[in-house]
C-alpha cells in the first residue's frame, strides 16, 4: 500500500502541474481562459490526492504486503484478501433507484419522488445487511 500511495500522490502532483500549465497556456491564447478543462484537471488532482492520502494513511496501520517488497513473488500475495458478501439484493435496488434518478434528470424531476425511496431502502439494507437475520454476527 505504501507504493500505491506514492504512485497516486506522484500522479496528483503531475496533474496539478498540468492544470497550472493548461490554465496559463489557455489564458494566453486567442480564445481566452478555458475554464472547463482547468476545472476538470483540478478536480482530477483532488481525487488523486485523496486516494493517495488514504492509501498512505492506511499503509501505516496495516502490515506491508507483497506489493511493498521489491523482491516478492506473485505467489507471495496469494491467500485470503478479506470478507466479501456472498450474495446481496441491495445493489440491485440501488441500481434501479439510480437509474430512475438519472431518468428523472431526463424526463422530469418528479421521477425523483419514486427513485429516492428506492435508493434509501437499498442503501439502508446494504449498510445493515449483516446486522439482522441469519447473517447476524453473534
Amino acid at each position: 500500500m505504501k507504493e500505491q500511495g506514492k504512485i497516486f500522490l506522484g500522479f496528483a502532483v503531475f496533474i496539478l502541474a498540468m492544470a497550472i500549465t493548461y490554465g496559463i497556456w489557455t489564458s494566453k491564447s486567442d480564445i481566452g481562459f478555458e475554464a472547463a478543462g482547468t476545472t476538470a484537471l483540478v478536480l482530477a488532482f483532488g481525487l488523486c490526492a485523496m486516494i493517495g492520502y488514504y492509501l498512505a494513511f492506511t499503509a501505516r496501520r496495516v502490515d506491508s504486503g507483497a506489493g511493498d517488497n521489491p523482491e516478492a513473488e506473485v505467489a507471495d500475495d496469494a491467500g485470503e484478501l478479506g470478507f466479501f458478501a456472498p450474495h446481496s439484493w441491495q445493489p440491485l435496488a440501488l441500481a434501479i433507484g439510480g437509474a430512475l434518478a438519472f431518468c428523472g434528470v431526463i424526463f422530469g424531476w418528479w421521477l425523483l419522488w419514486w427513485s429516492l425511496p428506492i435508493i434509501l431502502i437499498g442503501l439502508y439494507g446494504w449498510v445493515f445487511e449483516f446486522y439482522r437475520g441469519e447473517d447476524q454476527n453473534q
